[in-house]
């Protein structure tokens, strides 16, 4: 299956603040924030768009820090008068997620990849995210920042960069979502992303968990093992 797959989801979060360990299991209290404006959009990979979601999560049990209203504007107020309970919103992600089986996108995917994540099990839902591809196109504009520095563009730079005018509205999910595709699609269309590129970028994984064994490596021991096993009763006998 080629690694850009027939549907592409683009999704952005917009949260109440920021993640105190990157490390810790989506279960402990304090240390994860929570989802305040989610929105996707599913597009084929021509770059027909097939639908956009966005929505705002009721904030019956978190605030939003300061900091957070001061870069996205959604306040308590906001939430409480356009807010959808946390469950309603992320089970229609999960039914998309399930339907399109797509490649999920994102800028900054490790943010939204842990947010869904934990929406997910706030929300008591199995975590489609962990069986589908993901890709950040955040991690492929180290080739666009100016020789001498390090790091990434930021979306509304990237965006700037690639189309030549500014990203407006920034820090709307919903807009955000938009941004990602548009720029993802003309990366591609230009040959700046393949397939190749794509399979290429290292997938995120939950918190918490063991990386699984490798069992090739473990088989070739043993048999090592036991061929210095039978070599040294030869050699005694």
């Amino acid at each position: 299956m080629p690694a850009v797959r027939e549907y592409l989801l683009f999704v952005d979060t917009e949260t109440s603040g920021i993640p105190q360990d990157w490390n810790q299991p989506y279960s402990v209290l304090g240390n994860w924030p929570h989802i305040a404006q989610l929105a996707w959009v599913v597009y084929t990979r021509d770059g027909q768009e097939i639908k956009a979601e966005n929505h705002y999560i009721l904030p019956s049990d978190y605030d939003v820090s300061s900091a957070s209203v001061s870069v996205h504007g959604l306040t308590r107020e906001f939430l409480l008068a356009h807010g959808k309970p946390r469950h309603e919103v992320m089970h229609q992600l999960f039914q998309d997620l399930l339907r399109y089986e797509p490649l999920v996108v994102a800028h900054f995917m490790k943010l939204d990849f842990h947010m869904l994540g934990v929406g997910f099990y706030r929300a008591g839902l199995e975590n489609p995210l962990e069986m589908l591809p993901t890709f950040c196109t955040m991690l492929t504009t180290s080739r666009f920042v100016r020789p001498g520095q390090q790091g990434y563009l930021r979306l509304g730079e990237l965006y700037e960069r690639l189309f030549h005018e500014p990203l407006q509205r920034q820090h709307d999910a919903l807009v955000d979502a938009y941004a990602t595709a548009r720029c993802f699609f003309e990366l591609w269309n230009k040959g700046d992303l393949t397939d190749k590129i794509v399979a290429a970028q290292a997938q995120f994984r939950r918190p918490g968990l063991e990386p699984e064994p490798n069992y090739s490596v473990i088989l070739a021991g043993l048999l090592l093992l036991a061929l210095l096993v039978l070599a040294t009763y030869f050699l005694l006998f």
